[in-house]
Formats: structure tokens, C-alpha cells, sequence
């Protein structure tokens, strides 16, 4: 599985933005697909899940209420809507696929066997 995320910029705080991956591969639908982020100097955090199947959503607490994950079988694409961006959103975004992940380890990066090259989302305050 080959993952491309896209849809990253500079916006100000306050306003929303749209991140998509998409994925190769046949079986998308079958696959667990999370959104991680990581800050410069900080460790790759998760962001948001979306869990193969019945496709329940899972979110941190840090953007509970703000970011949306959604996914579009059709054209193999997850998306993250955010909404209400803080300078503390700013970061790389990457997205990960899994089609054997546990749900215990949904928000553990260490779960996921693929990764997109990630994009850039920085928030100015």
C-alpha cells in the first residue's frame, strides 16, 4: 500500500483546512486509516483514526469538536477536515494505514505498517 498525503499550508489560526490521502491498493475499505502530526521536537503524536469496517472515528483529546476524519471508498481517500486552527496544530501530518491493527493500538504510530510522506500544516497566531 502506497499512501500520498496532500492538502498541507500556512493558514492563521482560526481558519480550516482540508488534508486528504490517498491510497493504492484494492482492499482500502478493509483497512484501518489514522492521521498522526509531529511538531519539531516533539514526537509523531496521533490525531485521528478512522476503524476499518464500521468506520467509528477516534479522535485525541487535543482536537475533540474541531478536526473531522472521513474517508471515500470510491476514490481510496481518507480526509481530515480541520476546523478552528491553533498554532498548536501546526506540524507535519502523516497519514498510516493497517489492515491487521488492533483497536488497543489505534493511536500507537507503532501499529500501523504503511505511512504517506506526510504535508505540512502550520498555524499562525
Amino acid at each position: 500500500v502506497q499512501l500520498q498525503a496532500s492538502g498541507g499550508g500556512l493558514v492563521q489560526a482560526g481558519d480550516s483546512l482540508r488534508v486528504s490521502c490517498a491510497a493504492s491498493g484494492r482492499t482500502f475499505s478493509d483497512t484501518t486509516m489514522g492521521w498522526f502530526r509531529q511538531a519539531p521536537g516533539k514526537e509523531r503524536e496521533f490525531v485521528a483514526a478512522m476503524w476499518r469496517g464500521n468506520s467509528r472515528t477516534y479522535y485525541a483529546d487535543s482536537v475533540k469538536g474541531r478536526f473531522t476524519v472521513s474517508r471515500d471508498n470510491t476514490k481510496n481517500t481518507v480526509y481530515l477536515q480541520m476546523n478552528n486552527l491553533k498554532a498548536e496544530d501546526t506540524g507535519v501530518y502523516y497519514c498510516a494505514s493497517s489492515r491487521s491493527l488492533i483497536l488497543s493500538n489505534i493511536m500507537n504510530p507503532s501499529g500501523y505498517a504503511n505511512w504517506g510522506q506526510g504535508t505540512q500544516v502550520t498555524v499562525s497566531s
